[in-house]
């Protein structure tokens, strides 16, 4: 039903009103500015609202537009504060404005105006967004209704600006925790995550969102390291006391490595959201690395100095026991001369088979020590293993099959060939205590580099490698850092002295070369050794000719501070005619080589000595007698003064202990050269 309550021009009704506004006029000044854009096509119309809008308190900046083009270009041209609408005009309407301003996205108060509407169309006009509807028969309500949609109207720009403002908070705390390479998260009592930046969520190998409401088990997590994170989230809980968790391990997630963090926790009590925890984790996997590869390092420096120690020993020891066996082997060999009874003779074969046993120990404790005096000469590894293999296949057994592989274009190396084939030895008996039940032996050469903590400044040297590997039952890691210290053995009491592969790191180390051991039980054991390659073709062996003259006429200078080894020579070398001068130190031989009105032919002289040590002997005696030709004799590489204890081609050097006969045909080499 329509009802048309419309005032025409000249109603006394209308007329009663324009008094109190024209007072209202009076007090335009005092009122408060209102930009109002005004849709109405009546100039009689609009003048009435404009009173009305200033009889409520206003002071209207108004612009008025009839048609759609007039009311967008004002849109876009002012800054307006409330629109005011007729409801029908004849080429526009309250409904077509009001999508207009909704598609200018301004959120201004639009109130409708009309004389004459049905109850349908006002409340199809609200539910299309506009704010009010006031008849012109109401005009009253207008000012009231427009305060009332400015309040409205601040109060939501209040709200967007605030919704804007948290917006940007939150786009920043959330750049700020996904800025930072920490773990950020929250979880709550469950052990669920609300909150979580990006690191973590890089470390799950997944999206921020997709974490929440999960628990690190729901995200592979291995059982044992989520329960240690569970453990202090209730702790936390618990006592309502932040905690560190030191070194939390978190394992392989997303493809990655397993990673360890420093976790603070800290408990969050918030009334909505019930009690949760804060974690923030540091990654601490390159400072845990490098704290164990520290601790390894410390580690191998004190075994290094261990074994130092026990090599110092081992060297001491060995050089005073070849001083007695040099006596022990010596005299036994002089008295089997003039001995003739059988039970006799017998007797004393054993003391010289107890000496020769004493000299192999010795000489495998001055090899661990790296105090033997090695003879290095250019090597084909090739050449060796071919020559040792009949040897390795009798040592082994049948049982234990052997095999070769050997790199044919092999480069060289600089080594004792006498001390390599005893490396091999070694290895191979090793290899065969290990593979009681049968198995195999594999003996390899290659072409490598030297390993990265052996490498000179200028980068990896090239370098040889021979391995020895056999399908044994392997050794545990405690074994395996224990197998190169000397007497330390994994055999029965009687079954073995613990000095075979101390021996093999003595010559692997003298010879400038290093050594590593891959093992684990049940499956075998590698030994390859790296030794330095040389740029020289292998010295082609060559069997020394014996002399055919042992005894001489020439005078020989003898020098040792043990008088048993010291009487032995000098009886020995007169028994073959030679002229013995012997002294018990330098500073005698000196006197004794100054005062002696004859040539001296040869200086016999130990290398270790009190006082004066051979070598400087030597020099200060030769300087007198440049004819003087020089034999040391040692089983001690020290006082050489060459590195490792290699032998230069131009001394020569008699290896203790040694018996009457290698005493004489290195005397005689010596003089004959």
């Amino acid at each position: 039903m329509n009802i048309d309550l419309r005032l025409c021009a000249g109603n006394p009704a209308r007329e009663a009103i324009a008094g109190p506004l024209q007072a209202a006029d009076r007090e335009a000044a005092l009122s408060e500015p209102l930009h109002v854009l005004l849709v109405e096509d009546t100039d009689d119309d609009a003048a009435l609202i404009t009173r009305t809008i200033r009889s409520a308190g206003f002071a209207p900046i108004l612009e008025r537009v009839e048609t759609r083009e007039q009311f967008v270009a004002a849109l876009r041209a002012g800054s307006w504060q409330v629109v005011v609408c007729d409801h029908s005009l004849p080429q526009f309407s309250s409904i077509e404005a009001l999508v207009c301003l909704q598609d200018q996205r301004l959120d201004l108060p639009f109130i409708v105006v009309s004389g004459s509407i049905s109850e349908e169309s006002a409340v199809s006009i609200l539910r299309a967004g506009a704010h009010d509807f006031v008849t012109k028969q109401s005009l009253g309500r207008l000012g009231p209704a427009i305060r009332r949609e400015l309040r409205d109207a601040k109060v939501r720009a209040e709200r967007r600006q605030a919704q804007h403002d948290l917006r940007v908070q939150r786009d920043f705390f959330r750049l700020v925790l996904d800025t930072t390479p920490n773990l950020i998260f929250v979880k709550d009592a469950w052990g669920r995550f609300t909150l979580a930046n990006r690191a973590v969520a890089m470390l799950f190998g997944t999206s921020e969102d997709a974490l929440i409401g999960r628990t690190p088990r729901d995200l592979g997590v291995q059982p044992a390291d989520a329960e240690d994170m569970r453990a202090a989230e209730r702790r936390v809980l618990d006592t309502r006391r932040p905690h560190l968790s030191p070194r939390q391990h978190v394992g392989a997630l997303a493809g990655g490595a397993p990673r360890w963090f420093d976790m603070r926790l800290v408990p969050l009590m918030l009334p909505d959201a019930g009690e949760q925890v804060l974690v923030i984790g540091t990654d601490v996997t390159e400072q845990r690395q490098t704290e164990e590869a520290l601790r390894s390092t410390e580690e191998q420096f004190r075994q290094a100095q261990k074994m130092e120690a026990i090599g110092q020993l081992a060297g001491g020891v060995a050089h005073d026991f070849n001083n007695l066996l040099t006596a022990i082997l010596g005299y036994s060999a002089l008295l089997r001369d003039v001995i003739h009874e059988p039970d006799h003779l017998a007797d004393l074969t054993e003391i010289q088979k107890a000496g020769e046993r004493a000299r192999s120990l010795t000489s495998q404790l001055l090899a661990f020590s790296r105090k033997q005096v090695l003879e290095p000469q250019v090597l084909d590894l090739n050449r060796v293993v071919g020559d040792a293999e009949r040897m390795l296949s009798r040592v082994i057994g049948d049982h234990i099959q052997l095999e070769t592989a050997l790199e044919p274009h092999l480069l060289t190396v600089r080594a004792d060939v006498g001390q390599m084939h005893q490396v091999l030895m070694n290895l191979a008996v090793n290899a065969r205590d290990a593979m009681r039940r049968g198995g195999t032996l594999r003996v390899a050469t290659g072409n490598a580099t030297m390993p990265s903590d052996t490498a000179a400044d200028d980068g990896p040297a090239p370098a040889v490698t021979l391995s020895v590997s056999d399908t044994g039952c392997g050794m545990t890691e405690e074994v395996r850092q224990r197998i190169f210290e000397p007497f330390f053995t994994t055999k029965a009491p009687g079954q073995g002295t613990g000095l075979g592969l101390a021996m093999v790191f003595g010559v692997v180390t003298q010879t400038g070369g290093h050594i590593d051991v891959m093992t684990a039980p049940g499956h075998g054991t590698t030994f390859t050794i790296y030794l330095p390659a040389v740029s020289e073709p292998a010295t082609a062996s060559v069997a020394p000719e014996a002399p055919p003259v042992l005894e001489g006429c020439e005078t020989v200078l003898l020098v040792e501070d043990e008088p048993a080894i010291r009487e032995l020579v000098r009886k020995v070398l007169s028994g073959y005619g030679y002229t013995v001068l012997d002294a018990a130190d330098g500073l005698h031989a000196i006197d004794l080589a100054a005062a002696y009105p004859a040539p001296i032919h040869l200086l016999l002289s130990d290398i270790v000595m009190p006082r004066i040590g051979g070598p400087e002997l030597a020099q200060r005696i030769v300087a007198r007698h440049p004819e003087m030709r020089v034999l040391y004799m040692s089983g001690y590489a020290t006082g050489l003064g060459m590195p490792f204890g290699n032998l230069s081609p131009t001394v020569t050097l008699l290896h203790k202990p040694f018996t009457p006969a290698s005493l004489v045909r290195k005397v005689r080499e010596c003089l004959d050269r």
